[in-house]
């Protein structure tokens, strides 16, 4: 039976805080978040609430919060919300004080060292079981306690099975995968084509056009999943297509936004380096990818057509027309 009284959560930010939040419910567990930002650790251990975060949302009492490391040397499950950029660095930062049993669960979306998958990276640089948590999930509605649905993907199945009793009498629902490599590349790739799926709603506010893009840009995500080694079915879990809609569909994504600013004209250079929009990161690493294992660029000619955007290679209505009538 895996050991999951005491859980730490790297992160106490929007999805961290919301996570523990729900997590902090059951009277059986030991909810500390761990973070860098002294005012929001102040704020949540002297008045329960999230200033910085959720300035209006009094969280449970037992959820705690900590800027110190050693929390760690007791913890039994170690959820990974901070930022896919400082994943590693802060993962080496602490690995001092990781238990070598404790579970590693990483939430961030996006590549890590080398240009690898964030579960590629820590495996690389822990010796700790490493698994991942993705899914259609605003932290504003985990928060309010809205049943949020998330993946959780490990590449041993027992591994999953034993962690899914941690999300009982809460208002979190998991499904489970061994398809780890599949679920983290996923992650990336929604976030990409919601930007696409953002500009064409923008630019022609049509749900007939709306849905054929999004039929053609999950195909798309499914050519790229299966050619770097995914599982084919991941894309019907949680973190499939429920988090595509979410991201693409739905005016709280903050790639999906990017996308509707550039459908209307206000792009410009400064906007990708203003926001963390891991979307735009993340593509010109897949092109690159892409390219290197010489995929035929029919399999990602959408995104190919995005990229052209922000390389200023072509204008918002050339980049429309040619998703709409370009045969490939």
């Amino acid at each position: 039976m895996i050991k999951m009284q005491n859980i730490v959560i790297l992160g106490a930010g929007s999805i961290g805080t919301a996570l523990g939040n729900s997590l902090a419910v059951r009277n059986d567990l030991n909810v500390t978040l761990l973070s860098v930002e002294n005012d929001v650790v102040d704020t949540i251990a002297n008045t329960h609430f999230n200033q910085k975060y959720f300035p209006n949302i009094r969280l449970i009492p037992a959820l705690s919060a900590t800027t110190d490391p050693a929390v760690l040397k007791k913890a039994d499950i170690v959820f990974i919300a901070i930022p896919s950029v400082a994943v590693v660095k802060y993962v080496l930062e602490i690995k001092h004080v990781l238990p070598e049993n404790a579970i590693l669960i990483n939430l961030a979306k996006g590549f890590g060292c080398e240009d690898k998958i964030i579960s590629e990276c820590l495996k690389g640089i822990v010796g700790n079981p490493v698994c991942a948590l993705k899914g259609p999930s605003f932290a504003r509605e985990i928060i309010n306690n809205s049943p949020t649905a998330f993946t959780l993907a490990s590449a041993d199945a027992g591994l999953c099975r034993g962690l899914e009793p941690v999300f009982d009498e809460t208002n979190i629902f998991v499904d489970t995968s061994t398809d780890l490599l599949g679920v983290e590349i996923i992650s990336i790739l929604k976030n990409i084509y919601a930007i696409l799926i953002g500009i064409v709603d923008a630019h022609f506010n049509s749900p007939n056009l709306r849905f054929m893009m999004f039929t053609r840009a999950f195909n798309e995500m499914r050519n790229i999943l299966v050619h770097f080694g995914g599982q084919e079915e991941t894309l019907f879990h949680y973190c499939g297509i429920g988090d595509f809609g979410l991201t693409a569909l739905n005016d709280l994504s903050r790639n999906r936004t990017l996308g509707l600013l550039i459908g209307k004209g206000f792009f410009n250079e400064g906007i990708p380096n203003k926001v963390v929009l891991e979307g735009r990161i993340a593509m010109s690493i897949i092109l690159r990818k892409l390219v290197e294992s010489n995929m035929p660029e029919t399999g990602y000619h959408m995104m190919l057509q995005l990229d052209k955007i922000f390389t200023g290679d072509t204008d918002i209505a050339g980049f429309v027309n040619k998703l709409i009538n370009e045969r490939y």
